[in-house]
């Protein structure tokens, strides 16, 4: 108790957190201030405090998802913004919760992970997308079901508008020309195929691992009109590029998390075998601001397992051993924030439906997995990196003029 009552008077001091026990008694941290949330949370069995201490975020996650931390005012959302807040990334904080040893051991678990057999890969991928297509429905984009950072242009979009923006965006940096070859790693439900197929003249190739997904992506793609001009496969990009084939441009879109760190100069090694010589690459993913790191207990146990999240500095010195080049880097520093708070919102409203297609400790595991989320890109390290790589410097204009351009006519044809 003690020790947990002095990582909390370090941790919160704007903003307000009381703590009732079960013994009774009551703690109050922290003291009012705007912008920061006031949170009252109840511990009702005394193990709940050790388990946040032998290991903290994934303490907190499972006490919260059994039911031994309530939150009695405000939410989960409230509750890891407040902590995160005062702690914050830019200004050189980040939450203290791990000894040097278990960053060390941390670090190696990830390493291990990211080996990512091609068998494992798709057991990985099962664990988090082949859950079912009904609870995905329930809280993304009802037009392409983006399962990944939204572009927030303007003010007043809908989560729509923002995904529909996100996709123009994407393909105005591939700069794509009537009759090229796209392929498509990673390609979810199908959302990005079917908007390059509907708004260009180009043959789309979508390739995923998870059979949930690849099924209701020739759905959509028929229903949409486009399925003559779309072919998905359930294929590993290793086994793609083994079997030979190349693209003209090849867009990859929230898969790069999953490839696992140990992989990374096999991933650019094959997108660089697949490429045409005058081949473009756009790479959408989630990324840390700063150095390499390590997946926390929480997110490797119940979301992503075998999943990393890396860092600039070395996924571009990944690519460089193969030659591709950097062409352009763009940092969505607030946009995947944007993103989840919609998607967290969409889920708090359709709590009975996910309750029914699951549990209640399902819907507490994946509220705490958003909200988490959501924190880590609002005062986390966390941030959305868009690179696009060339294999030849003569492959793309010379001034970035064409990408705004390219994208009004996307969002005007919408």
């Amino acid at each position: 108790m003690a020790i947990l009552d002095r990582f909390l008077q370090r941790g919160v001091r704007q903003g307000v957190l009381e703590v009732a026990r079960p013994d009774g008694s009551v703690r109050r941290f922290g003291t009012p201030a705007e912008g920061f949330p006031e949170v009252r949370l109840r511990f009702t069995d005394s193990s709940a405090e050790r388990q946040i201490l032998t290991d903290p975020r994934l303490g907190a996650a499972e006490a919260f998802m059994d039911g031994k931390l309530v939150l009695e005012e405000g939410d989960i959302m409230a509750l890891i913004q407040l902590l995160r807040a005062n702690s914050r990334w830019d200004k050189g904080g980040e939450v203290k919760e791990n000894s040097a040893f278990k960053k060390m051991r941390a670090r190696a678990v990830t390493l291990i992970d990211g080996v990512n057999r091609a068998a494992r890969a798709k057991a990985n991928v099962a664990h988090h997308y082949d859950i079912g297509n009904a609870l995905y429905r329930l809280f993304l984009d009802g037009d392409h079901m983006q399962y990944s950072c939204a572009y927030w242009s303007r003010e007043g979009m809908t989560l729509e508008d923002a995904q529909e923006a996100k996709l123009a965006h994407i393909a105005a940096k591939l700069a794509l020309e009537p009759g090229q070859k796209v392929l498509d790693i990673g390609c979810g439900w199908g959302g990005m195929a079917i908007y390059l197929a509907r708004h260009t003249d180009v043959s789309v190739k979508g390739i995923t691992l998870s059979e949930e997904q690849l099924a209701l992506a020739r759905e959509r793609a028929v229903a949409a009109g486009v399925a003559g001009r779309i072919e998905f496969e359930l294929v590993d990009y290793r086994d793609l590029a083994a079997r030979g084939e190349t693209f003209d441009r090849i867009v990859s879109v929230g898969m790069f998390e999953h490839v696992g760190q140990a992989q990374f100069a096999r991933y650019f090694r094959d997108c660089a075998k697949m490429l045409t010589d005058d081949g473009v690459m756009l790479l959408h993913t989630i990324g840390r601001m700063g150095g390499p790191g390590a997946t926390d207990a929480f997110t490797r146990k119940y979301i992503f397992p075998g999943g990393y999240i890396p860092a600039l500095s070395e996924t571009v010195a990944a690519s460089e051993k193969v030659r591709l080049i950097a062409t352009d880097v763009e940092n969505l520093r607030l946009h995947y924030a944007l993103t989840l708070r919609e998607w967290y919102k969409r889920c708090v409203a359709n709590r009975d439906a996910i309750t029914a297609l699951y549990d209640e400790r399902f819907y507490r595991m994946w509220t705490f997995y958003l909200a988490g989320a959501t924190a880590a890109f609002e005062s986390g390290s966390m941030c959305n990196y868009q690179i696009q790589f060339a294999r030849n410097r003569h492959a793309l204009p010379i001034t970035r003029g064409y990408m705004p351009q390219r994208e009004a006519q996307f969002l005007q044809s919408r």
